[in-house]
């Protein structure tokens, strides 16, 4: 298993800090926007990954996506604990979602 880093990094965007900074899991996502910058695998990169198309048209500034990033993220967590991945990935992509329509209904 690799070891995680975690970086925090302010994201660039039309939403105000204080505001980006109340949406749910504004921590997961800046966790993982600052691990595409510094070109890091982690959890928290892939799904910034997956979620880059809807969350640059809420107009944050973001690096370019990992590849195969749905996949990578399964398989992370598959390697961590297998018989938790599946429920893991689902509630990681509920987190980005419930992000996603948070930012929408504030910008």
């Amino acid at each position: 298993m690799r070891p995680r880093r975690r970086y925090r990094l302010r994201v660039e965007s039309e939403l105000s800090e204080a505001t980006f900074g109340g949406l749910p899991s504004a921590d997961l996502i800046e966790a993982g926007v600052a691990d595409l910058e510094r070109g890091v695998e982690s959890i928290e990169a892939l799904l910034v990954s997956i979620g880059v198309p809807r969350l640059r048209q809420l107009g944050l500034r973001l690096p370019s996506p990992l590849s195969s990033s749905e996949r990578r993220l399964y398989e992370l967590l598959a390697e961590e604990d297998p018989d938790a991945a599946h429920s893991r990935y689902n509630a990681l992509l509920r987190r980005l979602v419930s992000f996603e329509r948070a930012a929408e209904r504030t910008s």
